[in-house]
């Protein structure tokens, strides 16, 4: 009847099978609390993850259909921009990460940036020490001045020994070079390294982060106060660590991954 009616066969099984409007029904619901959960952040491919562990077996373009459907739109659909250009670091230190953004040792090299946030109706500044190990915000910072103090300060907030940290990898910025940094860097036996000038990509992984901060955390908001701010900005850095599952990572969470590494690495010495 399909070579006759000159329709191709795909089209009658397509229609013959009836959709079961119950399944459907808890398929969309799973959409939206997995969609809502993630701060409205997670798109198409970050929902079929978290579907598929909860054994559920649905393409990407099902899951896109749900969503415009629901009306569901992720973040990540604003745009950006970007902020005033300073004058860069003169340092003569050089790029010594070269771009090695795969780590396979924990605290082996910390890469940072700062950016910028609305308080009230003035400019507040968040800093992050990214591990490249795992992508973990081991430290952080946020104040209404960005300098060196700032830095300093997420240093402070770092939970392990900073005599483990290897390297520290930034970009120029001018508040980056400073006696403050320099001398807790020595004190540490930290070594330094440098992004070229003007070369954005020499730093990726913490631009990477801060977009996905911009995304997630500060677009569209304006906190009350620095206290607002700092209650928050601790709120989401747990949730980054422990909750939010990273592509880059497998679609584990840093936490996950750190522990399956070093789950991996006792068995090996076991062995």
């Amino acid at each position: 009847m399909c070579h006759v009616l000159q329709i191709p066969r795909s089209t009658y099984y397509y229609e013959a099978k009836a959709r079961d409007n119950h399944k459907e029904n808890e398929l969309t619901k799973q959409v939206i609390d997995i969609f809502n959960s993630s701060r409205k952040i997670y798109g198409q491919r970050k929902i079929k993850e978290e579907l598929r562990k909860l054994d559920w077996t649905v393409s990407r373009r099902r899951i896109g259909r749900i969503m415009k459907s629901q009306g569901l739109a992720s973040k990540y659909t604003v745009a950006q921009y970007k902020p005033t250009k300073t004058t860069p670091n003169e340092s003569p230190v050089g790029n010594t990460l070269n771009r090695e953004f795969e780590q396979q040792q924990e605290l082996k090299v910390i890469v940072s940036d700062l950016t910028y946030v609305r308080v009230l109706q003035k400019w507040h500044y968040i800093c992050i020490l990214v591990d490249l190990f795992n992508r973990e915000i081991i430290g952080y910072s946020s104040g209404p001045y960005k300098n060196a103090a700032l830095v300093h300060q997420a240093f402070a907030s770092v939970q392990c020994d900073l005599n483990q940290l290897g390297l520290f990898h930034t970009d120029r910025g001018s508040e980056f070079k400073n006696k403050l940094i320099d001398n807790a860097l020595l004190t540490f036996g930290i070594k330094r390294s440098l992004s070229e000038k003007g070369t954005p990509y020499d730093n990726a992984v913490a631009e990477a982060t801060f977009k996905t901060i911009k995304t997630e955390f500060i677009n569209g908001r304006v906190f009350e106060s620095q206290e607002e701010l700092d209650r928050e900005l601790f709120d989401f850095v747990h949730w980054f660590n422990n909750i939010r599952i990273h592509e880059s990572l497998g679609y584990l969470t840093p936490i996950e991954y750190k522990m399956m590494k070093q789950s991996s690495q006792e068995c090996n010495r076991t062995l």
